[in-house]
């Protein structure tokens, strides 16, 4: 562990530092949107006491950009460069590398809200406070494909049941108490780490707050082969993990249904009929994202955008049906869950 504390003296900012809290992250070749995430905790209304990044190797200027930005007032900022190291090993270096005992965890992949720390730490402020703090996402993005991508395969904050909610590592905080309850995030996954983390702290008794305030923005990937690859990693995560069994079935279920129904449409055409009804009931929700998003686009981006999410679904929907295979032969031949 190589550790580069930043190099200039803070900014003076006014606003308040939440006592107690570290902010952890982890990069990697995250030049395109380093700036943007730096923006983000700078503007942040509520300060945390200390920032830890830990960098996995990056080749480009991502950690040259860490360590020439001015922190805000008060706040201390801690480089750790861990080369090799993967998401879930990251995150547990940055809060091995600190001693507060709250932990607010996001990406450099995000554009946090000014708000954000603020509302994610509001329920510390209570004499019982949670133990894991779930904040919420919404898309962003600086090009029309990346806020077309993550519109349509981001949910709306209507679509989340609070009480079985499972927050995203892009927006969180926890206690250091329930961390190292639970042994930190699983390093034996390259991908899925932060969901197996948060059933692990379910199962251990913790108790959970949802905070839909507590927005950071994600972006979507550049392009659909980029959104496949990420698809198809999340469900090669999935296979590993053991997660979700029944929700892939169903998925090549239908899949095989529609394939049937285009390969019998002469001789049945009732199956092709019910299944291109099944199709439009089934982009109905991305469809509703897009438009309840419809903000983030202009008039013709939005008409592009909506053509675009049954493309957006379905690409989705084929690299996890590709990945989950490979993920769940990765799991058998370890036979069962691995412990490192």
């Amino acid at each position: 562990m190589t550790e580069h504390p930043d190099a200039r003296r803070p900014e003076m900012t006014g606003h308040p530092v939440r006592e107690g809290v570290a902010l952890v992250a982890t990069v990697w070749n995250e030049e395109p949107t380093i700036h943007a995430f730096l923006e983000g905790l700078r503007r942040q209304t509520v300060h945390p006491q200390e920032i830890v990044v830990v960098d996995g190797g990056s080749t480009d200027r991502t950690v040259a950009e860490l360590q020439a930005w001015r922190p805000p007032c008060g706040c201390r900022v801690r480089v750790v460069l861990e080369p090799g190291a993967g998401i879930a090993a990251g995150r547990n270096a940055a809060i091995a590398a600190t001693q507060m005992p709250r932990l607010a965890v996001t990406d450099a992949g995000t554009e946090l809200r000014a708000d954000w720390l603020e509302q994610l730490t509001e329920p510390l402020s209570r004499t019982d406070p949670p133990d894991v703090v779930s904040g919420f996402f919404e898309p962003a993005g600086r090009t029309f494909a990346e806020r077309a991508i993550a519109a349509t395969i981001t949910p709306t904050v209507d679509e989340i049941r609070p009480e079985s909610f499972m927050p995203s590592s892009r927006s969180v905080l926890f206690s250091r108490d329930a961390w190292m309850g639970v042994g930190g995030y699983p390093e034996w996954l390259d991908y899925c780490e932060d969901l197996v983390f948060d059933f692990a702290l379910r199962d251990s008794g913790a108790r959970f707050e949802f905070q839909p305030k507590a927005i950071a923005g994600w972006i979507g990937r550049p392009n659909l082969r980029a959104f496949a690859k990420q698809y198809f990693r999340y469900a090669r995560g999935d296979g590993k993990a053991g997660l979700f069994p029944r929700r892939h079935a169903a998925r090549y279920v239908a899949y095989s249904y529609a394939l049937a129904s285009v390969l019998f449409i002469t001789k049945l055409p009732a199956l092709f009929l019910i299944g291109c009804g099944g199709l439009a009931l089934y982009m109905i929700r991305p469809e509703q994202r897009v438009l309840a998003r419809r903000a983030r686009f202009t008039r013709s981006e939005l008409i592009r955008a909506i053509l675009l999410a049954p493309v957006i679904v379905i690409t989705g929907d084929l690299a996890k049906m590709a990945g989950y295979p490979p993920g769940r032969v990765w799991r058998r031949k370890r036979s069962g869950r691995p412990t490192a």
